[in-house]
């Protein structure tokens, strides 16, 4: 199935800024494989240096002798200065390999101060001539680096003071460990970390040298080790700092203007409303992509938004935007027509990630075999005394959607909302009046105590796919309540939202569910077999089969979904991110430093769609 894509003009609305100037510049790279090298031949030049400042052993040349005709004082602040060229040579390679444009600028100051650094103490002429011979490399091959630095935050400042401090401290051990013929006296353990601890401040510790240039020798050299430390994490919490990922209010009022017209091709179209991602439009403004970057990947998800004609303008943005910073560009959960205009347009590859269950109101019914097990236990669950109430959002009293969105943070289980590509983040929200939220409530038993809000065990949450679907954001029940009570609320939905003129019912995505189902058929092969077992493995921790056969219960549609990518050796780091995204794997703050998040009411936006337009 192919997509009806043309070239959109541009006559609407201005180029985007630079956008001409980026293509030109990306066909101006003739050597995708350099950063890597570069980066890789700094890390290595940088730990040589680390090693020629710590170990004495590795300063013995050939020369060596001449360097006694030079102070004892410039040797030793050569071999501390050698000492942080080496650590922010480490810390600014990886950077270096991303073709960021700051680190290039760092690195060719720090090459040639490190190869001055090692002709002056050690006349090690091979190093400086490495050095110099890198720095020519990225001097002739400037236009490589040209990449803009990532969104910022305060808490990679705390990071890097908590990991370079540890560093700094075993780094500092060596230093003091390697020189034990020097020492008066015997020195335990303890004292060598306090005599690290008071050098990294630049004070004098416990520990004694017959000589005073290997005292002046080790002192500096901690005392380099602290500066590096206090610098860098100086620099990070104290440069400008970057808004986060946000829908701005006048983005939010455009996304919900193409929705509008355009939401009925996708059913995660609603999604691109999350107020934690940032969004790009197409030239012309008829299409838009949300997106957020997550560990150096720009992370979209679904289909771009609005008009398909439109969305190469906007897939070109994207990418330029991608290869601007330097962001591995990757895509979520798209359709089968859009990863064909992926693919197309942008040049990457698609991978089959799992499908869509899709169920049709009009066909649905409990009656048949096939629904024997699912009639049962809804038959059993209202027994039980269980009943549920389907209704629009914007039906609900302010007071119901704060008993709602406190049930659903109290039945989370985890301190982090989960959710990226197909959850909203949010409920009862200004401008989500027309979700579905189905509620199941159990009255309370003779004699039983009960305060307001506590009949209430279960809740769905669909948010809106064009005029005549829903999509489901949110399913949640109380741990206490009697099991099946999920089937109940999903029954009730579909034979419910029918009246609402909803046909369309989007349920849970069941990642690899192909492989699930060929898998578990008879002649399925070894290797089919063998994944599907990884799987099944796996869905100890994921869900990924339990979710498959619930959504199978209700005999639904599958429609495919991907992944698309931009080389295969990012899958991995795809991968990492699109599981910090969806909050299977928190970084960043400590937990007694984090906000607890909850899924309730959260402030009206400043622009507001006019409904009556």
């Amino acid at each position: 199935m192919s997509a009806p894509v043309s070239a959109e003009t541009t006559t609407d609305a201005p180029r985007p800024r630079g956008l001409q100037a980026l293509r030109d510049q990306a066909a101006a790279v003739p050597r995708p494989w350099l950063p890597g090298a570069v980066g890789y031949a700094c890390l290595a030049i940088g730990l040589i240096d680390i090693a020629c400042a710590v170990s004495p052993r590795l300063r013995l040349t050939r020369v060596h002798t001449v360097v006694g005709q030079l102070p004892g004082g410039t040797t030793t602040l050569a071999a501390a200065g050698t000492l942080m060229v080496g650590m922010l040579l480490v810390l600014l390679a990886h950077a270096l390999r991303r073709r960021k444009a700051r680190a290039w600028r760092a690195v060719c100051v720090l090459l040639p101060v490190g190869a001055a650094l090692h002709l002056m103490r050690w006349h090690q002429f091979g190093q400086a001539a490495i050095s110099l011979a890198l720095l020519a490399v990225m001097l002739v091959h400037r236009r490589e680096f040209y990449a803009k630095a990532d969104p910022r935050t305060r808490w990679r400042a705390v990071l890097n003071f908590v990991v370079l401090g540890v560093v700094s401290v075993l780094l500092g051990l060596v230093v003091v460990s390697v020189r034990w013929k020097a020492e008066l006296g015997d020195p335990t353990l303890f004292q060598r970390l306090e005599h690290v601890g008071y050098g990294l401040f630049g004070f004098e510790g416990p520990i004694d040298y017959t000589s005073d240039r290997i005292g002046d020798l080790v002192g500096y050299s901690l005392g380099a080790l602290g500066l590096v430390t206090a610098l860098t994490t100086a620099y990070l919490a104290l440069r400008p700092e970057k808004p986060e990922p946000e829908l701005t209010p006048e983005d939010e009022l455009r996304v919900r203007e193409l929705l509008a017209r355009h939401g009925r091709r996708d059913s995660l179209g609603y999604f691109a409303l999350r107020r934690d991602k940032s969004v790009l439009f197409s030239p012309t403004g008829k299409a838009a992509i949300s997106y957020r970057v997550v560990s150096g990947v720009m992370l979209a998800s679904g289909d771009p938004v609005g008009d398909v004609e439109a969305w190469p303008g906007a897939i070109k943005v994207f990418m330029a935007t991608a290869r601007e910073h330097a962001w591995a560009p990757a895509v979520m959960g798209c359709s089968e027509v859009g990863g064909e205009v992926w693919t197309r347009e942008a040049g990457l590859d698609a991978l089959e990630l799992g499908d869509e269950a899709i169920v049709d109101t009009a066909t649905f019914s409990l009656s048949g075999r096939a629904m024997r097990n699912v009639r049962q236990m809804v038959k059993r669950i209202e027994r039980n005394g269980y009943s549920c109430q389907v209704r629009r959002v914007g039906d609900l009293t302010l007071d119901e959607k704060r008993r709602i969105g406190d049930a659903a943070a109290r039945w989370r289980g985890t301190d982090t909302e989960r959710g990226f590509s197909m959850a909203l983040g949010r409920f009862g929200d200004a401008g989500d009046d027309d979700c579905v939220v189905v509620t199941a409530h159990r009255a309370p038993e003779e004699g039983e105590a009960a305060g307001p809000g506590d009949d209430l065990k279960a809740v769905l949450h669909f948010v809106p796919w064009g005029e005549d679907g829903i999509s489901l954001e949110l399913m949640r029940r109380d741990r206490e309540a009697d099991p099946g009570l999920n089937e109940l609320l999903i029954v009730a939905a579909l034979q419910a939202v029918g009246a609402m003129g909803v046909r369309r019912v989007s349920l849970n995505f069941a990642m690899f569910r192909s492989a699930l189902a060929r898998g578990e058929r008879i002649g399925a092969g070894p290797v089919l077999r063998a994944w599907r077992g990884l799987l099944v493995f796996l869905s100890r921790w994921f869900q990924i089969e339990s979710l498959y056969k619930f959504n199978a219960k209700f005999q639904p549609s599958w429609e495919p979904r991907f992944l698309v990518y931009q080389h295969t050796r990012d899958l991995p780091r795809i991968g990492f991110a699109a599981m910090q995204a969806e909050a299977f794997i928190t970084l960043g703050m400590p937990r007694f430093g984090r906000k607890r998040q909850r899924q309730g009411l959260m402030q009206e936006p400043a622009v507001q769609l006019d409904k009556a337009a």
